[in-house]
């Protein structure tokens, strides 16, 4: 079978809390499925907006040339959530870099940053460990409130 050409494509990770993400991106016809579904039927409906963000940003015509798979396994569902929306954001990014051309990754880039930087910085913020001795981790427990002299 003939080959169209050499396969363009880029393989994006990205993490929140517990949530992993990876995004396929690839030279195609603008489908955008997670773990085999549309991003239009992704449930909770209430956090569909958020995942949509990358799309309605930058608009269909940039995403109408690629195809992008997400696989996400762990953590709850906002976290799974914000770490698909971040992949997406990521590989439209890289395959632009990649195969595209510099100026416009550029511009996409400043699109996602100027509307919201969680769209491709990660958060490093993770649960504090339990330590021995306590009920819970250092910071729940309360401060010694000093006395005062009255």
């Amino acid at each position: 079978m003939p080959s169209k050409g050499p396969l363009q494509s880029v393989q994006v990770f990205r993490r929140k809390k517990t949530a992993t993400a990876v995004a396929h991106c690839k030279r195609g016809s603008g489908l955008s499925k997670v773990n085999g579904r549309p991003l239009e039927i992704i449930e909770p409906r209430t956090l569909q907006y958020k995942l949509l963000e990358p799309v309605l940003l930058l608009g269909k015509e940039r995403f109408a040339g690629v195809d992008i798979r997400v696989r996400v396994k762990g953590g709850g569902h906002v976290a799974q959530i914000y770490a698909i929306r971040q992949s997406i954001s990521k590989a439209l990014v890289a395959y632009y870099q990649k195969y595209v051309d510099e100026a416009s990754k550029k511009e996409i880039k400043d699109i996602l940053i100027q509307y919201d930087r969680t769209l491709l910085v990660a958060d490093p913020r993770r649960c504090e460990s339990k330590k021995f001795g306590g009920p819970a981790c250092p910071c729940s427990l309360p401060e010694i409130l000093p006395i005062s002299p009255s």
